[in-house]
């Protein structure tokens, strides 16, 4: 085998590798020395994506169109699978007033309000102004938003397989843009509820530095560390196999309805491929439950999952799959989108805002500042930016805001299932996208009635009490 630079292949992977990994350095680095930058509480790894964008724009650095493309597509999911792997803390929000069904609720809900404005407005340029506009365009909005460029990559191809050609870029597109729009948005209100007295900031306390401990790394349940296999490998390994069984069970169920109806395989195969992490995130509940009962009957003694470690797997993949997504926007596929794209990503902003504002106060009664820039930092970004948003007036983490982005992610992915459905028929035709826009509607509805029932169910409850 040759071993030399003339193998592209076998170091292609690598220097890539290496670039991405220089671009979070400088990221980093900016980030630390420039307080403006600092300030818009931009994650280093979006400011890595667009270091690369630009680098890539100007003919600065090549990079690997595939590459990348395959770096987000795996990234997304393997995240989900290590966080879904974690043993959930028992903590006193966990068994709280069924907090993470509303504020699964209220994700959902926001996704429902995304994708009625951008599958509207899509639907009205497609009619008028822009005939050659793909009518299901605008559903990416929520994707991109909503679920950040893991979707709105995977989304995005399987749109341009359907005939949007440019697909991909345009939805990875509203994911830089929302990402931008969380920072500035998000830090424009905060100055705004501190300057006008709507809130009051903590002031004299800085952001605790995550402290670990030996506790950190082992419970009294977990392998000792001088095991004979490293930690960290098994958290490795476990994730792996746990995305070996997603590509198994999806190839699977493509091959059954292949058999069964190929009519339907051709409509919901490649929703099955660009939504896997689902169903790795369900995988591996379903591993850690096993475990947990095996535990429980003694027939496993040891817990093999270790917080810690899956959390940073998560975090290098996240991490990973926003630099690659940014980076691979192709601003050429763009051509002849940017209306639509400035419109989505304007409205989107507004109207998420809006329904946020209004489900928040709903919802956190208590601490709804906190609730409402956390979920707008997240509803527009990803998680990351709803924690770095609610830092800046809850520094401590003192209220359950934080705690309810991790359990409303959970609980929205099975509220948010009947989006698979949705994007499938709003992809298909005109018409058929006509009828996903009702169903949006409806939906949303119904993820409101949920958060008022629940409210008043609380409320009659205290006042019983």
């Amino acid at each position: 085998m040759d071993y030399s630079a003339a193998n592209v292949e076998l170091w292609n992977s690598i220097i890539q590798f290496a670039i991405i990994a220089a671009a979070l350095l400088v990221a980093h680095f900016l980030r630390r020395v420039i307080p403006f930058i600092r300030k818009s509480l931009m994650p280093a790894a979006v400011i890595a994506g667009f270091l690369l964008l630009i680098l890539k724009a100007t003919g600065v650095l090549k990079l690997d169109a595939s590459f990348l493309e395959y770096l987000t597509y795996h990234g997304i999911a393997i995240g989900f699978i290590a966080m879904s792997l974690k043993v959930p803390e028992r903590t006193e929000a966990y068994k709280g007033n069924m907090t993470g069904l509303k504020s699964g609720a209220v994700i959902v809900g926001t996704y429902m309000v995304q994708g009625i404005i951008g599958l509207g407005l899509t639907l009205i340029l497609a009619k008028t102004f822009m005939p050659g506009l793909f009518p299901a365009s605008g559903i990416l909005l929520p994707m991109g938003y909503g679920q950040g460029p893991g979707q709105a990559n995977n989304i995005g191809s399987s749109f341009e397989a359907l005939g949007f050609t440019g697909g991909r870029s345009f939805g990875l597109a509203i994911a830089a843009a929302g990402y931008l729009c969380a920072c500035t948005v998000g830090v424009i209100y905060i100055n705004y509820i501190v300057k006008s007295g709507k809130f009051k900031k903590a002031k004299g306390e800085d952001v605790k530095r995550e402290e670990v401990t030996v506790s950190t790394f082992q419970s009294k349940d977990e392998a000792p560390i001088s095991e004979s296999i490293d930690r960290f490998s098994i958290q490795v390994a476990l994730v792996i196999l746990v995305y070996l069984a997603t590509f198994l069970l999806t190839k699977g169920i493509c091959a059954l309805l292949g058999a069964v109806a190929p009519g339907l395989l051709g409509t919901v195969e490649s929703l099955l491929w660009g939504f896997n992490f689902i169903i790795g995130a369900a995988l591996a509940i379903l591993v850690r439950f096993i475990f947990a009962k095996l535990r429980k009957n003694k027939v496993m003694t040891t817990q093999y999952q270790n917080n810690y470690l899956l959390s940073r797997i998560s975090g290098l993949a996240f991490d990973l799959m926003i630099t690659a997504g940014i980076a691979s926007i192709d601003f050429g596929d763009l051509s002849g989108l940017w209306i639509p794209f400035i419109l989505l990503v304007v409205l989107g902003a507004v109207f998420t805002f809006i329904h946020l504002r209004y489900v928040c106060k709903k919802v956190y009664g208590d601490y709804y500042y906190e609730g409402l820039v956390s979920m707008y930092g997240m509803m527009t970004g990803t998680i990351s930016s709803g924690v770095l948003l609610l830092r800046e007036i809850d520094p401590d983490l003192k209220t359950p805001a934080a705690n309810n982005l991790v359990l409303g992610s959970s609980f929205g992915i099975l509220l948010g299932a009947p989006l698979l459905v949705l994007i499938s028929l709003a992809s298909r035709s005109y018409t058929m996208a006509l009828i996903s826009l009702g169903l949006l509607a409806v939906y949303y509805v119904l993820m409101l009635l949920l958060i008022h029932l629940r409210r008043r169910k609380k409320t009659e409850t205290e006042k019983k009490g």
